[in-house]
């Protein structure tokens, strides 16, 4: 470990020193009419330019009068052949007055981006946001805290079925362990759980609505129609069919040729499931996506593997099987976590690299320091994985006879791999609180 530990540190200095701007969420480049213009007459519709093609989102462009009366007519729709650009009709023979445009575009990365700008119709004073009626343009705090905890209860069900690759190459023994069934278990339920929670949940988060919004139809439709609400879904049928194939999968007189074909089947729904993750965060709004995605993909798998074998070795270490050696048992997956950590660490540079706007957003923004904070657990991880690493080296070197020896390294390890686990549930809570916080934000 302590070649990862240099290697993470080298990361980290080449983060620091090649950060290069990057894009967050969907921004505002440029509207007809401009924030502030003057008219001499009412136009026929309001259009404005986004920093990436979103789509056309129903009710993402609202225009009120003084008294806070909607004058829009008609659905947001695209106005020309510019793709990024939408727009919405305003009713005709609109008087002289002021009038406020509020926009709530939900980004590429699921979070929503919301603001308002003014425009005059003949010689009356300007009115901005804080003298009009408008409609709520912040989220609900009750709505954010849910989702923020929702995101981080997915990436606990994603962790727990990685633990199926420590059950498949380190210990077949948990096939017939119901404790380690029961986890895999739990982690696909978790997953199903928190992906329709998501999906109510994003209507209200995405238009400022409280917790009573959830089941609002308009708002379900709204997030059926962007590609969040399609990737929740895909991710809703994979980890349906990861639960079909479990128990198939974990049944100890399968035939060789049926559990290479159900191993498969698990990859490929594994990765759709992960996939999913990926394809909704802040990866997406980097300029060349393939890149971002691809290190998120190998980040979040690495993590999964690691923290999910972790959970499973300390289930085991707590109360083997009867008659089991479990220095094997460790030694296998001390091989797995060496390759997991150096992904981890690897695709997080990348990750870090592409997204962070610049190199003094490290510790200028709440992303900053929430990525500080994530790699300096990280760090620590490091470290007391080192000392299970030896731990189990020890035990190797152990002559037979050495049982009160034996038992003095078991008992560390239990300790090391406790601490491990509880380490992998702080750094899983920065990981979702970073998903819900913009790369830009303060």
């Amino acid at each position: 470990m302590k070649r990862a530990l240099a290697l993470l540190a080298f990361l980290t200095g080449w983060l620091v020193l090649g950060a290069v701007p990057a894009s967050a969420h969907v921004e505002i480049v440029s509207s007809a009419p401009g924030d502030g213009a003057r008219l001499s007459a009412a136009p026929p519709l309001v259009a404005v330019t986004l920093s990436e093609n979103i789509g056309i989102q129903p009710g993402s462009i609202k225009v009120v009068d003084l008294e806070g009366h909607q004058v829009d007519s008609g659905p947001v729709f695209q106005p020309g052949e510019v793709p990024e650009q939408v727009g919405v009709r305003l009713r005709p023979g609109l008087p002289d007055g002021s009038y406020l445009v509020e926009y709530a575009f939900v980004s590429a990365d699921s979070h929503p981006v919301r603001g308002t700008f003014a425009f005059v119709v003949g010689t009356g004073p300007l009115v901005t946001s804080a003298g009009a009626v408008s409609a709520a343009t912040g989220t609900d705090a009750v709505v954010d805290a849910t989702s923020t905890a929702v995101r981080w209860l997915a990436y606990l069900g994603v962790v727990l079925l990685g633990g199926l690759a420590f059950v498949v190459l380190c210990r077949p023994a948990a096939r017939t362990d119901r404790r380690a069934r029961r986890l895999l278990t739990a982690g696909a339920g978790l997953v199903a759980v928190t992906t329709v929670a998501a999906f109510v949940l994003q209507g209200p988060y995405a238009a400022g609505r409280n917790l009573e919004a959830v089941f609002d139809t308009g708002l379900l439709a709204d997030t059926l129609r962007v590609a969040y609400g399609k990737l929740l879904l895909l991710r809703l049928a994979a980890v349906a069919v990861l639960a079909l194939l479990l128990p198939r999968l974990l049944r100890p007189d399968l035939p060789e040729r049926l559990r290479s074909r159900y191993e498969n089947l698990a990859v490929v729904t594994g990765f759709l499931v992960l996939l999913t993750f990926s394809a909704t965060g802040h990866p997406v709004t980097d300029p060349v996506m393939f890149f971002s995605v691809s290190a998120d993909l190998v980040h979040f798998g690495a993590i999964a593997v690691w923290a999910g074998g972790l959970i499973q070795l300390a289930l085991c270490l707590h109360r083997p099987a009867e008659g089991e050696d479990l220095v094997p048992v460790a030694t296998r997956f001390s091989r797995i976590a060496a390759g997991a950590v150096t992904a981890i660490a690897i695709s997080g540079a990348v990750l870090a690299l592409r997204i962070m706007p610049s190199v003094s957003s490290l510790w200028t923004t709440k992303f900053g320091l929430l990525v500080l904070l994530k790699v300096g657990g990280f760090a620590l991880l490091l470290v007391v994985a080192s000392r299970s690493r030896r731990v189990v080296h020890r035990s190797l070197a152990v002559p037979p006879s050495g049982t009160t020896t034996v038992t003095a390294d078991l008992r560390r390890l239990r300790q090391a791999v406790a601490v491990e686990v509880l380490l992998s549930t702080v750094v899983l809570a920065l990981a979702a609180l970073l998903t819900v916080t913009p790369p830009g934000g303060g």
